[in-house]
């Protein structure tokens, strides 16, 4: 099966042609393909951390494990956060219903503009090259924060209540990342609201991902590997799994926890603002053969006209700045014409 190059490919489509081989757009190069690179996937666990609903009595002890996480992870699940295991659940199920139960001829109602990378809606593919390796992925985007940029009329209509879970969500999503960056600042003896300050008004996005079952799993990615270019992203997925994170020069399985479960991961500019001490967390998706698998994430970031640049207190005479400072609109610009792990934000390294 060949698909044009000037069409937009929808992959659950591809998906159900019933073929046995994917489409040569579908294919990674020998040495990004799954069980190829780097090495073969380790034992490691992603730390679980219960935040005790944020009471004052746990604080000192739950800083110190995000501390600890972000420093060696990037990345962590967090329990005991106060959203509502059924919100939770309904915004998955949300997502199953519009690329499960949902006609193609009602899905293109919302499709994304196929001439803007980061426009909203429905669509398949991110990034700006014609020569890039296509994930085995549909999704929709939300935009939700400012309000000034949420248009429910851009979110699908059923099942009735999709655009007020999605609002919801939105609002309880950003209370949690603003809850995690305070916590992560006080994890450097920062002020509480010093990460938060650096990022400003949050600009959030909702992308609800849909991975099908893929005949050929060993030669595709659900999503390539990279780190998230804002600031924090805030993930639920399904029981079927998928998610890897590389540490250590090996892919970890982010393994589904229960329904209140929701996977913390540091991004590029929270890297930069920590001047390297916590790391981004560079992560993919991976497909497989027989089950479609679904997650919800929940992007924070700062506006494009915000510069991002190391906190000042975490630089010394033994602590040089690691980072340039960057306007974030100038970041995302290069990051959609083909991002390659942390290709991005390592050319903002200072060489000393």
């Amino acid at each position: 099966m060949e698909v044009a190059a000037n069409q937009p490919i929808r992959v659950q489509s591809v998906a159900q042609a019933g073929l046995s081989q994917v489409p040569h757009q579908f294919v990674q190069r020998p040495d990004q393909r799954p069980n190829c690179s780097p090495a073969s996937p380790s034992s490691y666990s992603v730390p679980v951390i219960d935040l005790f609903g944020f009471d004052p009595n746990y604080r000192d002890s739950v800083r110190d494990a995000v501390g600890r996480a972000s420093s060696d992870w990037g990345a962590f699940h967090v329990t005991g956060h106060g959203i509502p295991a059924e919100l939770l659940r309904r915004i998955k199920t949300l997502g199953l219903t519009f690329f499960n139960d949902t006609p193609i001829s009602d899905k293109l109602k919302y499709a994304c503009d196929p001439s803007y990378a980061a426009s909203e809606g429905y669509g398949s593919r991110m990034l700006e090259r014609d020569d890039t390796v296509l994930d085995w992925r549909d999704y929709f985007d939300h935009h939700t924060l400012p309000l000034s940029r949420r248009d429910p009329s851009r979110w699908p209509h059923f099942p009735a209540d999709y655009r007020q879970v999605v609002a919801e969500y939105s609002d309880r999503m950003a209370v949690l990342a603003r809850d995690l960056m305070g916590l992560v600042s006080e994890s450097l003896g920062l002020p509480t609201r010093c990460i938060e300050d650096a990022i400003g008004e949050f600009y959030q996005n909702i992308t609800i991902s849909y991975y099908p079952p893929c005949p050929q799993p060993e030669l595709t990615l659900g999503l390539q590997a990279h780190s998230d270019i804002g600031a924090i992203t805030l993930l639920v997925q399904d029981e079927v799994g998928g998610l890897e994170v590389l540490k250590d020069g090996q892919w970890s399985t982010v393994q589904p926890l229960a329904d209140d479960a929701v996977i913390v991961l540091l991004a590029d500019q929270t890297e930069i603002i920590t001047n390297g001490r916590y790391r981004s967390a560079v992560h993919r998706a991976i497909t497989n053969a027989s089950r479609a698998r679904l997650s919800a994430a929940t992007f924070h970031d700062p506006s494009k006209t915000t510069k991002i640049s190391p906190s000042s207190e975490l630089i010394s005479e033994s602590s040089p700045q690691r980072y340039r400072e960057v306007l974030y609109g100038d970041y995302v610009s290069s990051w959609y014409k083909g991002p390659e792990g942390k290709r991005n934000i390592d050319a903002l390294l200072i060489d000393y």
